[in-house]
C-alpha cells in the first residue's frame, strides 16, 4: 500500500502512531499541495489533516488508485463523502478532543485584552510598558454558538467573573440554562458583548454571518475572537472595521485562505492578534489523529473498515 500523509506542516506525523506496523510505502507532504490530482497519483491511501486539502468530486474521480481516505477529526467539509462512496472510496474518520481549541480561545482573549504581542515585542527590544490593558472581570462574554466548545468557553468566562450571553439560530433559554448562560437575540449579542467569541460550524447558513452590519453594531471597545472557521466572519469587512477602529481588536486563529497569505492586510494591523490555526495543534490531539489513522488503515487492510463517514 502507498500512503500519502498530507499537510504535515511540522513534519511530526510519523512520530505519532505506529506507522511501521503497516508495512507500507509512506510519503509525507510537509507543504500544501500545488496540484492535488498530479501529486497524489498512484497512492492507495491518503491521510488528510482536517480541511487543509479539498477533495471535491472532480478530484476524487481523477484519483483512480485511491481506495481509502482518512480524515483527521470527526467531520470534514472539504471532502465530498457522497462522491467518494460512489467511487468506491472508503472515508474513515478519527477521534477528536475540543479542549485544546477552547484553551486557545482564552489564550487569544487574554493576549488581546492585555496587549501581549506588543508587550512581548517591547521586552525583546529592550523596552518596557507600552500600553494599558483591559480586565475581563465584570465584562460580558458573548458566544456566537453554544455547542460543546461555546459552552466550554462560557464556563471559563464565568470563572473570570464575566456575564455570559449567547445566540444561535436554534438556541433557547432552556438549552442555555444548564450552562448558566443567558440566551439573547442576535442584535443583543453584538450590541452587549465586550468579548464576542465565534463557536459555530461553517455552513451556507453561517458563512459571512458576521458582516459589516454586525461589526458596526459592536461596542468600539469590543474584542472579536474567532477560533472556529474563517469564512464565518466577512474578512474584508473585518479589515475595514479594524482600520476604522469600529471595534478595539480582533483575535483570530482561522482565515478564509490557509496558509494565510503573506501580504494579507490583517498582518499589518496592530489591533489584530493572529495565530496560524493552531487551536487544535497539540501533542494530545495529534496522538489521537495519527494513532487513529494507523488503526483506520490497518482495519481497512484487514477488510473491516472502521469509523467510516456516512
Amino acid at each position: 500500500m502507498r500512503i500519502a500523509i498530507l499537510d504535515d506542516y511540522q513534519n511530526v506525523a510519523l512520530t505519532f502512531g505506529d506507522w511501521d506496523s503497516l508495512k507500507a510505502d509512506i510519503t509525507v507532504f510537509t507543504e500544501p499541495l500545488t496540484d492535488v490530482v498530479k501529486q497524489l497519483q498512484g497512492f492507495d491511501c491518503v491521510v488528510a489533516m482536517r480541511e487543509r486539502t479539498r477533495f471535491p468530486a472532480e478530484v476524487l474521480g481523477a484519483l483512480p488508485d485511491l481506495k481509502l481516505l482518512v480524515s483527521t477529526g470527526k467531520r470534514n467539509a472539504a471532502i465530498d463523502v457522497a462522491a467518494a462512496r460512489r467511487g468506491g472510496i472508503v472515508v474513515s474518520a478519527t477521534g477528536y478532543i475540543g479542549e485544546p481549541t477552547a484553551e486557545h480561545t482564552w489564550a487569544l482573549i487574554l493576549a488581546a485584552s492585555r496587549n501581549l504581542p506588543q508587550e512581548f515585542r517591547s521586552m525583546r527590544e529592550g523596552g518596557w510598558q507600552t500600553g494599558v490593558g483591559t480586565m475581563l472581570h465584570g465584562k460580558t462574554l458573548g458566544l456566537l454558538g453554544l455547542g460543546r466548545l461555546g459552552a466550554g468557553a462560557a464556563k471559563i468566562g464565568q470563572v473570570f467573573g464575566m456575564e455570559t450571553i449567547a445566540w444561535s439560530q436554534n438556541l433557547t433559554q432552556e438549552k442555555a440554562d444548564p450552562h448558566g448562560v443567558t440566551a439573547v437575540t442576535k442584535d443583543e449579542l453584538f450590541a452587549r458583548s465586550d468579548v464576542l467569541s465565534v463557536h459555530l460550524v461553517l455552513s451556507e447558513r453561517t458563512r459571512g454571518l458576521v458582516g459589516a452590519a454586525e461589526l458596526a453594531a459592536m461596542k468600539p471597545t469590543a474584542l472579536l475572537v474567532n477560533t472556529s472557521r474563517g469564512p464565518i466572519v466577512d474578512e474584508a469587512a473585518l479589515v475595514d472595521a479594524l482600520r476604522r477602529k469600529e471595534i478595539r481588536a480582533a483575535a483570530l486563529d482561522v482565515y478564509d485562505t490557509e496558509p494565510f497569505p503573506a501580504d494579507h492586510p490583517l498582518r499589518t494591523l496592530d489591533n489584530a492578534v493572529l495565530t496560524p490555526h493552531i487551536g487544535f495543534v497539540t501533542r494530545e490531539v495529534y496522538e489521537i489523529f495519527y494513532g487513529d489513522a494507523v488503526e483506520d488503515i490497518a482495519a481497512y487492510q484487514a477488510g473491516s473498515p472502521i469509523r467510516v463517514m456516512e
